[in-house]
């Protein structure tokens, strides 16, 4: 499973989830098996080889369209900004489904 988040900066420990339009890089989150196995970085997000099922936004009024194009699921993650929490709350199906 793939994640996509738009963040401000590429320190895997210090970077934050940001709306779309203030990313700096794109973090695409490989998880396997619950574990996270692997974070790549990329100044665009459709830069990645292979593409992200879901992408994680900071709140439900962001411009999406662009990801829903790409078949990507939409999640919202309201109160978390660090890759671990939102890694647990992915896990733990705390981030909200956005509803269109």
């Amino acid at each position: 499973m793939r994640l996509l988040l738009p963040m401000n900066s590429e320190d895997v420990q210090e970077a934050e989830l940001v709306k779309i339009e203030d990313a700096t890089t794109w973090a695409q989150l490989l998880i396997e098996d619950g574990e996270l196995v692997e974070v790549n970085h990329a100044k665009k997000w459709e830069d990645f080889e292979i593409p992200s099922e879901y992408v994680v936004v900071a709140n439900s009024g962001e411009y999406v369209w662009p990801f829903i194009e790409y078949n990507m699921l939409v999640l919202v993650a309201p109160f978390q900004r660090r890759i671990d929490d939102i890694l647990e709350a992915y896990l733990f199906k705390e981030l909200h489904e956005l509803e269109y």
